[in-house]
């Protein structure tokens, strides 16, 4: 079974709007809903659960309803942080899952997610374990000698963006949120799935992503998956 875990569970304070990013509306949909419609679509996601801000949850049920996400099928609280909110869906799953289960962990405020990139994902992680979308950089990487000056680059072809989605074998995801809050590793506010795996020793194995992949976090973004969807829909491309 492949199971999309939906990170949707944040306040979206730096967009600096009275609703949550993931509820702005663009074209008269949610943006949450626009991600939704990826997994609901792809045949190999089996059930969507997502992590959701409280308050928020008979609101997305009802959107839902009302754009045919069929595949919703759990709804649950998610907490301070991202890695809490990860956790509380990966506890959740306890006793659905097997440990041989696929869990696609994506952020609710991407939702652009091209379907040969969940594929991907999909297809990665049944061969490794795991799999997490990346991409090349495309410009020069320098790191800070103080807050005016640098001395110091990272050649860009030794470094990789991760981004999500990124799927996990349920069991070694358990595993690995379990170690993680008993000997509090890898749980800091930037933290995230792929991080707290490295941080427990862990390989992760890239797959593929697309430029179009972006994160909404500013109304520049907002701006910007506007002009994406627009160019989609007004040329008919395939995005």
């Amino acid at each position: 079974m492949n199971i999309a875990l939906v990170i949707a569970g944040g306040k979206g304070e730096r967009m600096n709007q009275e609703l949550p990013k993931q509820f702005l509306h663009v074209d008269n949909k949610p943006i949450i809903i626009y991600t939704l419609e990826v997994f609901e679509k792809h045949p190999s996601i089996d059930a969507v659960l997502v992590v959701c801000l409280d308050g928020w949850h008979e609101i997305l049920k009802a959107y839902a309803k009302q754009f045919d996400i069929t595949k919703l099928r759990w709804v649950i609280s998610g907490g301070e942080t991202s890695q809490e909110s990860i956790n509380n869906g990966v506890n959740s799953l306890e006793g659905i899952c097997n440990s041989d289960d696929l869990i696609i962990v994506h952020d609710g405020i991407r939702p652009m997610i091209d379907d040969d990139v969940l594929s991907d994902i999909i297809a990665k992680c049944g061969i490794h374990g795991n799999a997490v979308a990346s991409l090349s950089y495309n410009e020069q990487i320098f790191i800070k000698h103080d807050d005016v000056s640098t001395k110091e680059y990272i050649p860009r072809d030794t470094i990789k963006r991760i981004q999500t989605p990124q799927a996990y074998k349920y069991g070694k995801l358990k595993w690995a949120y379990k170690e993680a809050y008993e000997k509090n590793i890898g749980l800091g506010s930037s933290a995230y799935a792929n991080t707290l795996m490295v941080d427990l020793g862990e390989t992760l194995y890239f797959a593929a992503s697309s430029e179009r992949n972006i994160k909404i976090t500013t109304l520049e973004d907002l701006y910007l998956f506007k002009a994406l969807l627009g160019v989609k829909n007004d040329m008919g491309l395939k995005l």
